[in-house]
């Protein structure tokens, strides 16, 4: 005689009664009466619930399972859940799930002079360059055609171990004239090379704007994010004797950063009305 054992899903107790009162408050009914979009009123609801009843890193139930104890079709969950991605309330890690996210890090882009050599601490550091056209929504920032030879380097931005953000900053050859030709022709040394050359140039302004958009798959695997989440994207020029010197496109974790802006060159964080400052 064989018996079948099934195996129940492992859930803690607390997690299952804290989810049974965002149950109780979201409800079928509920949502049926009210005039806002059923995902919106979701998205609410479980804001509600993360802010009183769950800790920094929980991992939420799977989407099949919290769309059957809220009434809801998986469709109506998912957008409850990208909007809470999106405001930086929860987090979508590869191999992990949805956890629930930590404050946003306050990131200062700053106006002052970009620190190019890339030193240690919170400053951005060189991964790799490699030269070639830079695309047509890039060449269009210049001012003139920079051809096939632009110095295209990637650079990463981490804090306290955390990757916050991938950059790509296009460097055409015309601007860093003195480059040797016998440096490294790819790689992180080649990227220090041309930043050393554009240190030098003495850039003397810039200008910037900033858009929300979707991560794509590089970005995605440098940032530790899924292809397609949402991301803070800004568009740098850097000038240098009346024109454009360089071009920056840098791609920042929309769950965890909040951009601010100023003259100060400092990393802001802020987590429970509490800040500190590092550089």
């Amino acid at each position: 005689m064989v018996t079948t054992l099934r195996q129940e899903p492992l859930i803690n107790n607390v997690a299952e009664s804290r989810w049974a009162i965002a149950e109780d408050r979201v409800g079928t009914t509920q949502l049926e009466s009210v005039q806002e979009p059923k995902y919106w009123h979701l998205k609410t609801v479980l804001s509600e619930a993360l802010d009183s009843d769950f800790a920094v890193g929980e991992i939420l139930p799977n989407e099949r399972d919290l769309a059957a104890r809220f009434g809801v079709a998986r469709a109506t969950l998912r957008q409850a859940l990208e909007q809470l991605e999106l405001e930086g309330r929860l987090q979508r890690r590869r191999g992990v799930g949805t956890t629930v996210a930590p404050p946003r890090v306050g990131v200062a882009v700053s106006t002052a002079q970009q620190d190019w050599t890339g030193g240690t601490g919170e400053a951005w550091q060189p991964a790799d360059c490699t030269t070639g056209p830079a695309p047509a929504v890039v060449q269009a920032l210049f001012d003139a055609d920079t051809g096939d030879t632009v110095h295209r380097v990637r650079r990463i931005r981490v804090s306290h171990g955390q990757p916050l953000a991938a950059e790509l900053l296009y460097v055409p050859a015309s601007s860093v004239p003195a480059l040797s030709a016998i440096d490294a022709p790819s790689g992180p040394a080649r990227a220090r090379s041309v930043l050393r050359e554009l240190d030098r140039l003495g850039l003397n302004g810039q200008d910037r704007s900033v858009e929300l958009g979707s991560a794509r798959a590089d970005d995605a695997k440098e940032l530790d994010r899924l292809p397609g989440a949402p991301v803070l994207v800004v568009t740098t020029r850097y000038f240098a004797a009346g024109g454009t010197a360089a071009v920056s496109v840098a791609t920042y974790r929309a769950d965890t950063c909040r951009l601010t802006f100023g003259d100060s060159g400092a990393l802001e964080i802020r987590h429970d009305d509490q800040e500190r400052q590092a550089s």
